[in-house]
Formats: C-alpha cells, sequence, structure tokens
C-alpha cells in the first residue's frame, strides 16, 4: 500500500480523521506500506512547510515522525519510469512506487488524479475507505 502525501498533510491537520486514524495503526499486519527515495523526499519536503507540519510537534519532532514511517515501511527500489502516464509528474512517482512494489493500492484524496491506474492492479482508495476494506471501522 502506498500512502500519498495527502494523506500525511491531512493527518498532520486532524488527529480525528481516518488519516490519522490509518497513521496510527502501523504497523498493522494487515497492510505494508511501501516507501520509495523520492516519495520519502516529498514527504520531508511537504511536511516541513509550516503550514503543514504538526502544529504540536517541532520540526525535529516532525522529521522523527517520518524516519518512523520508514522504519516501518518496505523501501523499494524503482528501476522502470512509467513517466507520463498521470497528469501530474509527482503523481507518476507515486504509480511508479505501486508498480515497483507490486502494491494492489494507492491510498490518497486526490482519486481523479490516479484514472486509469486499473490497468496495472493498482487501486486508488480513500484512507476511510480503506479502513473499512481492513476491517478497522464500518
Amino acid at each position: 500500500m502506498i500512502l500519498d502525501t495527502n494523506v500525511l498533510v491531512a493527518a498532520s491537520r486532524s488527529h480525528r480523521g481516518a488519516s490519522y486514524r490509518l497513521l496510527q495503526l502501523i504497523p498493522d499486519k494487515r497492510f505494508q506500506i511501501c516507501l520509495s527515495h523520492p516519495l520519502y523526499l516529498e514527504y520531508l519536503d511537504v511536511l516541513l512547510r509550516p503550514e503543514h507540519r504538526l502544529r504540536t510537534l517541532s520540526e525535529q519532532q516532525t522529521i522523527g515522525a517520518i524516519r518512523y514511517l520508514l522504519s516501518q515501511a518496505h523501501l523499494q527500489e524503482i528501476y522502470f519510469h512509467w513517466r507520463p502516464f498521470l497528469p501530474d509528474s509527482k503523481d507518476d512517482m507515486v504509480l511508479e512506487l505501486a508498480v515497483a512494489a507490486q502494491a494492489t493500492r494507492i491510498v490518497t484524496f486526490n482519486l481523479k488524479h490516479f484514472r486509469g491506474i486499473q490497468v496495472f492492479g493498482i487501486e486508488a482508495t480513500q484512507p476511510r475507505d480503506f479502513l473499512v476494506e481492513i476491517g478497522e471501522i464500518q
């Protein structure tokens, strides 16, 4: 499973939503998070921006939280690029990771950005729907 950056941003803004609940489950035997170096760097870049950083965490604590996520993830090398496949090259980066890791899900709020990925055997789903799928919520 791949977590799009917008899911982490949503979790940083609210501790009540599905994104935060999903992150709280990590690690969990029902799913494996996959990361690549480029996506890890995007997480850092976006979540260290003042408008996205957790209000209760310092910059170093934010970095620590992202490193924890990395420590729990399968780090996947990407050897083949599918660009351009999606309208946004940053979304292509997420798709390439999903293909390389043989992931079946990309968890994102931007479902329309990932139209057509079903040809790779991958489905885009929102955090709440993923939690329902794994039986965490009804």
